[in-house]
């Protein structure tokens, strides 16, 4: 992880000279980090001011303004969620569940790149994506738009659409699970460069799944799916929670991305 402490910055924008100053600065992965911070920059000075960034403890995917997910750029701003790789074994999950989806809800959908991920993954689809966090919802639209998304802003289901009542196929909630009383233990790049909203979960950091889950069951289609990710920790009061709204619920583990996700499908 990069030191928050000044660093040389690189004297040409060779791939030695940027690995160098990423390698000073304590990136783990410096060779692969300045691949892409080389190739993202249009000019020396961009390398330059980019290697700056990252040193100072930017994420990388802000520094060079996308993340990867399920093989596609995901476009992503500063004070937006990062998207993370263990939550495309959510993606993976929705998919099997009902890969004939027709209606995707991607809800607190930060950067978009969930309701991407399963639009790309389906053959045709109406995908709406929602947050209340307006720079995330700007973002998102950027990622969705290409795909024929739709993107509101508000407060969980009241930024939908009345008309996708009982309609939805697939609702993927990547909600803020983090306890509250945890944030400051996150990494820095989390802790000091991610909206809080997208990481506090409350007390014991399902408060918002638990909105969720009881507010899925009249936004679904007979048959329609639920899925949320949790830690290994909260799986099992997150599991009561989607039992408790009526869902008939499992939970899916994939333990070499360390990923957790509940399941409900409704009646």
């Amino acid at each position: 992880m990069p030191s928050p402490s000044p660093s040389p910055l690189p004297t040409s924008s060779s791939p030695n000279a940027v690995v160098a100053a990423l390698r000073a600065a304590g990136c783990v992965f410096a060779e692969d980090e300045a691949e892409l911070i080389l190739d993202a920059a249009r000019t020396p000075q961009d390398a330059a001011s980019m290697v700056e960034r990252r040193a100072a403890g930017l994420p990388l995917e802000l520094v060079v303004g996308w993340a990867e997910f399920r093989g596609r750029r995901i476009t992503v701003e500063p004070g937006v969620f990062v998207p993370r790789r263990r939550t495309e074994f959510l993606v993976e999950q929705a998919l099997a569940q009902a890969p004939g989806a027709a209606v995707v809800v991607d809800l607190c959908c930060g950067s978009g790149a969930v309701g991407a991920a399963l639009a790309a993954g389906l053959r045709e689809v109406a995908l709406h994506a929602a947050d209340i966090d307006p720079a995330a919802v700007r973002c998102a639209r950027r990622n969705v738009a290409r795909l024929g998304g739709q993107v509101h802003t508000g407060d969980l289901f009241e930024a939908l659409p009345e008309e996708l009542r009982g309609r939805v196929d697939i609702l993927a909630a990547n909600v803020p699970y983090v306890p509250s009383d945890e944030i400051g233990l996150l990494p820095p790049e989390a802790r000091d460069h991610e909206p809080r909203v997208a990481l506090d979960g409350g007390a014991d950091g399902l408060d918002v799944l638990r909105r969720v889950a009881a507010g899925a069951p009249g936004w679904l289609a007979p048959g329609g799916c639920l899925l949320v990710e949790t830690s290994r920790r909260q799986a099992p009061a997150a599991a009561d929670a989607f039992t408790a709204a009526g869902l008939r619920t499992r939970l899916a583990v994939c333990e070499e991305r360390y990923a957790h996700v509940v399941i409900g499908v409704g009646p």
